[in-house]
């Protein structure tokens, strides 16, 4: 700056006052306003502050640099009205928000021209002033395309789009040309809107404007396809593109995280050459959500590396992963770093931790959090409701939930969902009654935790009314909803209702194909489970408790040999559960050799339940030696389970080895193990009564154990 100014230290600047002049006007551009202030006081000297050019540089520099007695000292220089200085002075008080004193500078004008219009019209429009702005804007005698473009934009800045379209149609009749940022902004309102038709009849007369090739309507050409789902045709105008900022890398990059190719997007992000706070959240986002928090993680700690800002939306998304990890430590260093950066009191952020806190299983921590969030949002109320639940707080839960000054369906889903998992199901249907009582909608998580409660306590009457609801309601035909219908059919014993809901729904996925076959499975179906299974959709590919249903449904009707076929098909996604099965196909058909070389040569550790359906298939096929290998090799892998000693036993006992079965029950007895009792329930006037051997429990136990009784009399053996 120094050397630049000693440059002008010229005694006869007027010798070569063009080159003066740009010199000036050329470190106005880069000074700051004490240094101005300096140049200023030179140009003074040399008489040269007077010429209109460098006059203006100078109003300019004042006016944003907020010295409004210095720049209006530089406007008295001027002898008459001038008109850029006018437009200097209404620019000047948009920019700083004085909306009424920038339209007092442009009424006084006895002139004006298109800026002077275009610069009200623009700043009443980013002040969301937008009748004003339209007002001024039709009154406007210089309608051009600036002009136009800055109401288009405006209403979409202001999130008008269907006004935005309407003024863009009348451009269209106009013989005004539509320029590049009108056509980005059009885009965007098609995009939001939903337009797709007007979106895709604007691709001609971009090209035919000549603007197809912009780098702005490319990157709203890449978010139209987008919203349209034509994922082709963005990754063309991707590809065709001779330039390519951080917009146009994201909205590509968004197009694969959408669609759950995460190794494809992570190709786009890495070869990115720069990326925003925008790429890193959709990429830690995405991996968080898609259960890959262990690359969520990763992903950020190269982002702090690298010096990024971290946003609200890739904190939370990064809770979210050190919650699905529990790492609590990391999880309240996160916290100690929101507190040092000022965004502990976003609600997301506490909302995000006090989840965090509660599947930690510190519930006091997320209590304390959740008391210090001043202006709490459903959110919020919300997690901590949920948090109690799911460490089976549920007094705590119900209290808070009755103290939330306005519950949503969401809040009465994390309640309900509360029960449900902690097995209090008559709470769960009590409070979805109360929950209508009070008029509030439930949602498809409702009706899905409604369901499995039912499903679990096979009360199908319940079931049948909360269908009927979800039919009122019109949510019946949502996969999720479908599914759960379903499963609570299959599993209350009506397999001919959960076919009639699978075969109505209009949209199935992996877990509806999964639930239907397991309910015909373990309903004794086993063909019609076989068959469901071979017509499934080859887009669908089978999870883990499809395959395990398939060999179930193989083991229960003897069907070895399609069995080993699936098997030998599947085999690359077997697991330990899918051995087991396999296992007790085998025992369960009397070839225990076999079995016993499947244990041998598995490539996993064999769960002990295969080796309780070997011991279970020698005791059916009176196979004592190998019963007595397979025990000594189940005893140490099931020292908390007491199946493999009952099964041991009772082969014992049916060849009358009564002194080996006193000694495995004596065993029993050292390890602290017994037979877990039997357990049966009915349905009787819309309510479920359940009984366990040897429990007393029940209100009316004395009765049901008197009639017990009287009935045991009646009975003759033949």
């Amino acid at each position: 700056m120094r050397s630049a100014v000693k440059s002008l230290l010229v005694p006869n600047p007027a010798a070569n006052f063009e080159a003066f002049v740009s010199k000036c006007l050329s470190l106005f551009k880069t000074t700051t306003i004490a240094r101005g202030t300096v140049l200023h006081g030179h140009l003074i000297k040399t008489g040269t502050s007077s010429e209109r050019y460098i006059s203006v540089k100078l109003l300019i520099m004042y006016l944003t640099g907020r010295k409004p007695a210095e720049a209006h000292q530089v406007a008295k220089e001027f002898d008459r009205f001038d008109l850029v200085v006018h437009n200097c002075f209404i620019n000047a008080s948009l920019q700083s928000g004085e909306l009424d004193k920038a339209r007092k500078v442009f009424d006084e004008m006895p002139e004006r021209n298109e800026v002077s219009w275009t610069s009200l019209i623009s700043g009443f429009m980013k002040s969301g002033r937008v009748d004003e702005s339209l007002w001024y804007f039709r009154r406007n005698p210089f309608q051009n395309v600036v002009s136009w473009t800055a109401v288009i934009s405006g209403f979409v800045q202001n999130g008008l789009m269907l006004e935005a379209l309407s003024m863009f149609l009348e451009l269209c009749e106009s013989e005004i040309r539509p320029n590049e940022v009108t056509f980005t902004s059009v885009l965007k309102a098609c995009s939001e809107t939903g337009e797709f038709r007007l979106g895709m009849s604007l691709l001609g007369l971009i090209i035919k404007t000549g603007n197809e090739h912009k780098l702005s309507v490319s990157n709203s050409l890449i978010t139209l396809f987008l919203r349209m789902g034509e994922t082709d045709s963005s990754r063309r105008v991707f590809d065709s593109m001779a330039e390519r900022d951080v917009v146009s890398w994201t909205g590509i990059l968004d197009m694969y995280v959408e669609n759950g190719d995460l190794v494809e997007a992570r190709r786009i992000f890495d070869e990115m050459p720069q990326r925003n706070e925008v790429s890193w959240s959709a990429m830690i986002s995405r991996y968080s959500q898609s259960g890959h928090p262990e690359e969520a993680l990763s992903l950020f700690h190269k982002m702090v590396r690298e010096g990024k800002l971290v946003n609200v939306s890739c904190l939370s998304s990064v809770i979210n992963a050190l919650t699905a990890v529990k790492a609590l430590q990391s999880g309240m260093n996160i916290h100690g770093h929101t507190v040092k950066i000022g965004m502990e009191r976003d609600v997301y952020i506490s909302s995000s931790l006090i989840d965090l806190y509660c599947k930690c299983g510190q519930t006091n921590e997320g209590r304390l959090l959740f008391d210090s969030v001043a202006e709490k949002n459903v959110v919020t109320w919300n997690s901590m409701i949920g948090g109690y639940g799911f460490n089976g707080q549920m007094e705590e839960a119900n209290s808070l939930f009755e103290a939330m000054p306005s519950p949503n369906s969401v809040s009465w889903s994390a309640l309900i969902t509360g029960y449900l998992d902690n097995k209090q199901f008559d709470k769960v249907l009590d409070l979805f009654n109360q929950m209508l009582l009070f008029g509030e909608r439930p949602n498809k998580s409702t009706f899905s935790s409604l369901l499995c409660a039912c499903a679990t306590t096979a009360s199908l009457e319940k079931g049948k009314n909360i269908h009927g609801k979800a039919i009122k309601l019109g949510i019946q035909s949502d996969v999720f909803v479908g599914t759960a219908l379903t499963d609570m059919y299959a599993k209350s014993g009506d397999v001919e209702g959960a076919c009639r809901v699978f075969n109505r729904m209009p949209q199935r996925n992996e877990f509806t194909w999964t639930v239907m076959i397991q309910g015909l499975a373990e309903s004794g179906f086993a063909m019609e489970a076989l068959k469901l299974f071979d017509e499934m959709d080859s887009r669908t590919p089978p999870n883990d408790l499809m395959l395990s249903s398939v060999f179930f449904a193989c083991s229960h009707s003897g069907l070895v040999n399609r069995g080993l076929q699936y098997f030998r098909t599947f085999e690359t996604k077997m697991n330990g559960s899918h051995y087991t099965c396999l296992v007790d196909m085998l025992s369960r058909a009397g070839r225990l050799e076999e079995a016993e070389e499947l244990i041998e040569s598995m490539p996993v550790e064999p769960e002990p339940n295969a080796l309780a359906a070997l011991l279970s298939g020698c005791q059916r096929h009176k196979n004592e030696e190998l019963a007595e290998r397979t025990a000594k090799k189940l005893w140490p892998a099931a020292e908390r389970d007491s199946g493999g000693y009952v099964i041991l036993s009772n082969l014992y006992a049916s060849a009358g080895r009564w002194k080996d079965v006193l000694e495995v029950r004596k065993l029993m007895k050292e390890k602290g193990l017994k037979k877990n009792g039997g357990c049966s329930w009915i349905e009787l006037k819309n309510q479920v009564h359940s009984f366990h051997s040897g429990d007393g429990a029940h209100s009316q136990s004395i009765k049901i154990y008197g009639v017990l009784k009287l009935l045991m009399y009646e009975m003759v053996p033949v």
